[in-house]
């Protein structure tokens, strides 16, 4: 299967993902608005987030997998099922203790991610009482990280680029029928958000288990004492803690950006934390169907590419991945700085959402907007350097910006509010990606293809176009006015849209860039 291949239908689910998960936050928005109750769910789902990338898709995902496929590649499929299952009978313990021990700790953890809930106690409590409901789901999500990791290996994209649209089905179907059922039954409402998250959860893992039973790869949990035992003193478990350390470091650098983020958002204006995530909501389409399917193609080719020793063909991907990001991620990221209130209308702007939410939403987009270029190319650049297992060198690189991003905070926060936070992520995504490229480039393991600079000016003219079309759109129609005309307006945006699309891939057309040629790869 090509790498364009692999990518569209990492792509194609993503977008599923994203676009359920955007009907998932249509209906919170509508229903819910943006609250000091919206505030505390947000929260509470943040934090199990929060330790499921750092000990799950993060600092595991990125040390498991180049670890599975070095195995793969040097010793075969069958020594490579016993790293599996011990690698998942470790797993599957730890995050049982860990899950645990969250439930336990709650209303500390609640503290330290948005102390500034406590000024009103209700959405703390409701803060609380969510987190204990929903910590348990880092559980689920570090088995099908894990489950992830092996079917990406086997170059089964599908199944794990799937699952996630599953949590969004499962919050829609709690927020349409039982946020009523509980309002009737003389609860809040927004607790019916939780047992969504919760079934979600469930429903993801039992998606992958077939898919595993299918290739014979489906884990063997150890239960006794002495297959624990073993399973924490295999070489490759050994290896991927080893690996674990600086990822997690490197990971948690940018929890911990989040973490600061959060607590300084949960101090300002009632509704900031919310509005921040409705704006990111927005950024995780780009992101996501660009950046996250691109990594996930690349990770385990590039660490094959490397276990063999082929470094032309390593070169050759990283090439191709940035090229594709350019191509793709720069008009997004210019739609986003000139037409974020027509999305955020067109999208929200119904029910309890209002036209302060439209308008303090709008900011946080254009902040994220700034890196979205950023935020994408990192996802192509940091598995280029976890492919040689080299972790340390994005750590470092991190840790540098963490520090960055808040002298930015300092800086912007006092007059930007919540968009100020939104502004700092953006700027430090874009010197973490330049960072990462030049010590690529430094190493001498990434060299460019001839035609970059043609490549980049063809590229820059369309957007340059796009932008302009998008900009008179934004302006010449009142799209916060037309709230009461629903229908005109979704048919607006479709027709500005596909003008938009049509425009910028007829310039590329015209100035010679062939779509066709990404194929060859």
């Amino acid at each position: 299967m090509s790498l364009l291949r692999s990518a569209s239908v990492v792509s194609v689910f993503t977008l599923a993902s994203r676009v359920t998960g955007l009907v998932r936050e249509l209906l919170m928005a509508s229903m819910f608005g943006a609250s000091a109750l919206t505030d505390a769910f947000n929260v509470a789902f943040r934090i199990p987030n929060l330790f499921r990338r750092l000990f799950a898709e993060g600092a595991f995902s990125q040390a498991f997998v180049p670890v599975l496929a070095a195995s793969r590649a040097q010793h075969g499929d069958q020594a490579t099922r016993e790293v599996i299952d011990s690698v998942a009978t470790a797993l599957a313990w730890s995050v049982l203790a860990l899950s645990v021990l969250g439930v336990m700790v709650s209303p500390w953890l609640v503290w330290a991610m948005a102390s500034g809930l406590q000024q009103d106690a209700r959405g703390y409590g409701a803060a609380v009482n969510m987190t204990r409901w929903m910590f348990p789901y880092i559980a689920f999500m570090s088995m099908v990280a894990l489950s992830a990791g092996i079917l990406n290996t086997w170059k089964r994209f599908a199944v794990p680029a799937a699952t996630p649209v599953l949590l969004n089905v499962s919050v829609i179907g709690a927020t349409w029928w039982l946020a009523p059922w509980f309002e009737r039954q003389g609860m809040e409402a927004i607790y019916a958000l939780p047992v969504g998250v919760m079934a979600g959860g469930v429903l993801q893992l039992a998606l992958q288990i077939p898919a595993l039973a299918r290739l014979g790869l489906l884990p063997r949990l150890g239960v006794r004492p002495s297959s624990v035992k073993k399973a924490w003193t295999n070489p490759a478990t050994l290896n991927i803690l080893r690996l674990m350390g600086p990822a997690l470091l490197g990971v948690g650098v940018a929890q911990i950006s989040l973490l600061i983020n959060t607590q300084i958002a949960s101090h300002l204006a009632t509704g900031s934390v919310s509005w921040l995530t409705y704006a990111d909501r927005l950024m995780e389409f780009p992101t996501a169907i660009l950046g996250v399917a691109l990594g996930v193609v690349l990770m385990p080719q590039l660490a094959a590419a490397k276990a063999n020793g082929d470094d032309d063909r390593y070169a050759a991907m990283l090439d191709w991945g940035l090229r594709l990001v350019l191509l793709l991620a720069l008009p997004c990221a210019a739609a986003l700085l000139v037409f974020s209130q027509p999305l955020v209308s067109v999208l929200y702007h119904y029910g309890a959402f209002t036209d302060r939410d439209v308008q303090q939403t709008t900011l946080a987009l254009m902040g994220y907007g700034v890196g979205l270029l950023g935020l994408v190319a990192i996802k192509v650049l940091a598995p280029g350097y976890y492919a040689s297992q080299d972790i340390r060198t994005p750590v470092r690189i991190a840790v540098v910006v963490l520090v960055l991003t808040q002298i930015f905070n300092l800086i912007l926060v006092p007059f930007l509010a919540h968009a100020g936070l939104a502004l700092s992520i953006g700027l430090g995504a874009l010197v973490n990606a330049l960072w990462l490229l030049l010590g690529l480039l430094r190493k001498g393991v990434y060299k460019p293809q001839p035609g970059w600079w043609r490549f980049a000016l063809q590229v820059l003219l369309a957007t340059v176009l796009l932008t302009a079309l998008l900009w008179l759109a934004a302006h010449h129609l009142n799209w916060v006015a037309m709230r009461q005309e629903a229908g005109s307006r979704v048919g607006w945006m479709a027709v500005v849209l596909m003008s938009a699309g049509l425009l910028y891939f007829g310039v590329l057309w015209a100035t010679g860039i062939r779509l066709k040629s990404f194929l060859k790869r």
